[in-house]
């Protein structure tokens, strides 16, 4: 979807003092002396993205949710630092220019990054690919490839070293997503006890850290207007580590569909769904093993970490969404998704 198309008014209750904002920029980027218009990215279900137009000048705003949150999931000093020089390197990082601690100014903390021009595929295919026969086998492969160029970007060299601490990345991976499974839960489901059973019993050889984008899929990229083959932007970088870049692969099989996956996960599929042309899962694994020479042999254990850690995700926006911490209508479909994605965990690990 083009980018501009996805821009709505300020939810209600996603709203904030926009003359405070402006108040706060004037002067600190080019163009921000000029009046300030605000707008929403209705896209997404968890940070919350605003465009700042000042007319000569546009600007993304980027805050975590509402609602008490983890830190660690919505980090925005961490998605900032990473986005203030990635894009040194790595051309579909966009450039982060400022980050605002003050939480008096729209009552979280934020930061500033650049405005990109493309397409966000979500649930349909644009008009303009859907013309294209090859268009979902060309955005696939650019996606995996993409996926392993960040992989290779040597983070020492660029000032991200201390950006996480890779010794043990698994492992805290498993204990941190199984503790927000018992804070987000909102009944007991034996299938995340048994699959986080299965993970600590199944822990795979340490593989040579390298950056971790944390939450990769289709919908997190941006596509060039009249090429689905050339990427963009990479969005949503507030889980960015250093670790075991195998995970990154493993969360995108989750979010990937086929056209045999079950009804709930064609319904959960953040991508278009049906017998389109897209890269079977199978074949985004190997296209990746390719492109950066990794061993792909234990890709199973990343897929099922994948499921448990989506399984989660979508409770904790649930459970916001059921204390009344947010309005967004679109998370009351999360509740039952939550016990059928657990299961879908548990069978991974058992195959």
């Amino acid at each position: 979807m083009n980018a501009d198309k996805e821009l709505i008014p300020v939810r209600p209750d996603e709203r904030f003092d926009e003359g405070r904002l402006a108040d706060y920029l004037r002067g600190k980027l080019p163009g921000t002396k000029r009046p300030l218009a605000v707008k929403q990215f209705g896209g997404g279900a968890a940070n919350l993205t605003y465009l700042l137009d000042y007319g000569t000048h546009q600007y993304v705003l980027r805050r975590p949710p509402l609602g008490p949150v983890a830190k660690s999931a919505h980090d925005m000093a961490r998605e900032y630092k990473v986005l203030s020089v990635l894009h040194q390197v790595f051309p579909y990082a966009p450039q982060a220019y400022l980050y605002g601690d003050d939480t008096a100014v729209i009552g979280s903390d934020f930061f500033i990054m650049a405005r990109q021009e493309g397409l966000v595929v979500r649930r349909h295919l644009p008009p303009a690919f859907a013309a294209m026969p090859d268009a979902p086998r060309r955005m696939s492969v650019a996606l995996v490839e993409a996926l392993a160029d960040l992989h290779a970007v040597d983070y020492e060299a660029i000032g991200l070293g201390d950006l996480g601490k890779p010794v043990g990345f698994i492992e805290r991976q498993i204990e941190g997503w199984y503790k927000r499974w018992q804070a987000a839960k909102s009944e007991e489901l034996a299938d995340m006890t048994a699959v986080y059973r299965w993970l600590h019993d199944n822990l795979p050889e340490t593989m040579a850290a390298t950056i971790v984008h944390n939450d990769y899929k289709l919908d997190n990229v941006m596509l060039a207007h009249d090429d689905p083959g050339q990427l963009v932007a990479i969005f949503d970088w507030d889980m960015c580590t250093l670790g075991d870049p195998l995970s990154d692969l493993g969360a995108l099989l989750c979010y990937w569909s086929e056209p045999s996956d079950p009804p709930y996960f064609q319904q959960m599929a953040t991508m278009p769904t049906g017998d389109l042309g897209f890269l079977t899962r199978q074949e985004l694994v190997e296209w990746y093993g390719e492109r950066s020479g990794r061993s792909i042999a234990d890709i199973r254990f990343y897929h099922t970490l994948g499921l448990f850690r989506l399984t989660v995700i979508i409770a904790q926006i649930y459970i916001r969404y059921a204390r009344g911490q947010t309005q967004d209508q679109r998370f009351h479909a999360f509740g039952p998704m939550i016990p059928l994605m657990a299961r879908a965990a548990r069978e991974t690990s058992d195959r």
